[in-house]
């Protein structure tokens, strides 16, 4: 029988938040129903107005598209790279090229979505499709449900509807792979391979800053290499962050430079071979990942405001005072170790280890008593793996407001959790050196140790690193009462 031919003569593939040309499946998709298909990259200004001229994201971005141009150019195609408005420059494009259809794959952000509509709107007027793919999680929207056809708020069964879901049709049917390259040969070299340089747009390159991870698609296959060796230790050692456990992939999730289908067959191949614990916990967190997302589609307004909405009725610190508290936790100057720490690990370099965002967040907000929006809009800013679901689900489990929260009454102690997870006083001393000799047991709290071990370890309280803006004890006995107006909500709602 002769071939089908493509419904589509020329298409035109809108790459977003997937910067890889392997196992992609607008990209695919778009190969399979089309004569011709050309590529483009738009360097947003709706989103790239709204950061610091010296922004890691934007640099890695910036090297992420300097690399897939190149190696769309192998497969036979190019790359054209926009700035400006995508809902004006895609439509204009698309009509420049006598585009059929747009192919992009889903993004889940309101503002995303929004987008997407009127850049869809546009292109009906033009007779133009616009044809959307899952592609950045296994499973998003309706596609987990419990038995009453409603989406999970708790993670525990919805990981485990998830589990039984992908493991029902087998053989990683859910996470099978896009292959590009058997259709590669449709891709059109387009001529203009121009793309605008960073100072053009607004921005410094960074890439002399502190900034260790390579980016790219090359990047990502490296740390996946690198971690696929390390998976078996993943669970006990990804609490701990003077050591290498985390898979450091979360940048290259973001921007999709690897392939989570990849991700999750490595994960399940390990455990199927040798019942691999490391490797489970690496595929919850990778759940956790889908679940967020889902959360942020059913329950948009989580942007703004709690997923419970009891907790919007707490009262946090505001005034001069609280501001002056937000700006010592900002720069790693609370007088807490493994705090400051954090916050200049993620100053310094747009990283922070996961357990630590869990307890700069705690301290924040249960010990200092401020909102926890205005945390998620300073990690937001300057972590380079900010993902809006995820982000917003941290803190909102942080601030017990979220679905499947910690307890309003589980309120770290940045103490215990220093003397726990960083017993050595390794990572504390890597980020504030001017505590390096003191001993394991004072670092983790200066302001316990003698006068004479300070003076000796060349530690001025007050001088080179500061008193404790808080007493801790005391900020759980007021966070208590803070959260009181939630105890009596809930008690009043369940009777």
């Amino acid at each position: 029988m002769p071939e089908q031919l493509s419904p589509f003569e020329r298409s035109l593939v809108w790459f977003r938040r997937d910067l890889r040309c392997f196992d992609h499946a607008a990209l695919y998709h778009a190969l399979r129903k089309s004569n011709s298909v050309n590529c483009v990259f738009v360097f947003d200004q709706q989103i790239l107005n709204h950061l610091p001229a010296k922004d890691r994201r934007v640099t890695f971005i910036y090297r992420s598209i300097l690399e897939l141009q190149q190696e769309l150019k192998k497969l036979g195609g190019n790359l054209i790279v926009r700035y400006g408005n995508a809902e004006e420059i895609i439509p204009t494009l698309a009509l420049e090229l006598h585009t059929n259809a747009v192919f992009c794959n889903h993004d889940y952000e309101p503002q995303a979505l929004l987008r997407d509509e009127a850049v869809k709107t546009r292109l009906q007027e033009m007779q133009c499709d616009m044809l959307s793919y899952k592609d950045q999680v296994i499973f998003e929207k309706s596609e987990v449900l419990s038995q009453a056809g409603t989406p999970f708020s708790v993670f525990t069964p919805y990981k485990n509807a998830w589990l039984k879901k992908f493991y029902a049709e087998g053989s990683d049917f859910y996470a099978r792979p896009y292959p590009i390259e058997t259709y590669a040969h449709k891709l059109h070299q387009a001529l203009d391979d121009s793309i605008p340089t960073m100072a053009e747009m607004g921005f410094e390159d960074t890439s002399e800053s502190n900034m260790p991870i390579k980016a790219g698609m090359s990047g990502g296959a490296l740390l996946q290499e690198d971690f696929i060796h390390r998976m078996r230790r993943y669970d006990t050692a990804r609490d701990y962050p003077s050591v290498k456990g985390p898979s450091y992939l979360s940048v290259h999730l973001r921007f999709g430079t690897v392939s989570i289908r990849h991700l999750v067959r490595e994960a399940m191949q390990q455990i199927r071979t040798s019942s691999n614990h490391g490797a489970e916990i690496w595929l919850a967190e990778l759940i956790w990942r889908d679940f967020y997302f889902m959360i942020l589609y059913h329950h948009p307004h989580v942007c703004q405001s709690s997923f419970k909405p009891a907790y919007d009725a707490i009262q946090w610190e505001s005034g001069e005072q609280a501001d002056a508290l937000f700006h010592a936790w900002c720069e790693g100057k609370t007088g807490y170790p493994l705090v400051d720490a954090a916050m200049l690990q993620l100053n310094q370099t747009g990283y922070m280890h996961n357990r630590l965002r869990m307890v700069t967040a705690c301290f924040l907000i249960k010990d200092l008593g401020i909102d926890w929006r205005r945390g998620e809009a300073y990690f937001a800013l300057h972590l380079n793996d900010f993902d809006l679901s995820a982000n917003n689900g941290g803190w909102q489990w942080a601030s017990s407001s979220g679905c499947d929260a910690q307890p309003y009454f589980r309120i770290f102690n940045p103490v215990t959790q220093s003397e726990k997870f960083d017993a050595e006083g390794k990572f504390i001393a890597r980020y504030l050196p001017q505590l390096a000799k003191l001993d394991k047991r004072s670092i983790h709290a200066p302001w316990k140790a003698a006068p004479l071990l300070l003076q000796q370890a060349g530690v001025i309280l007050g001088g080179n690193y500061p008193h404790p803006i808080i007493d801790h004890d005391s900020a759980r006995k007021q966070t208590l009462m803070r959260y009181a107006v939630v105890k009596k909500s809930e008690i009043t709602s369940d009777t």
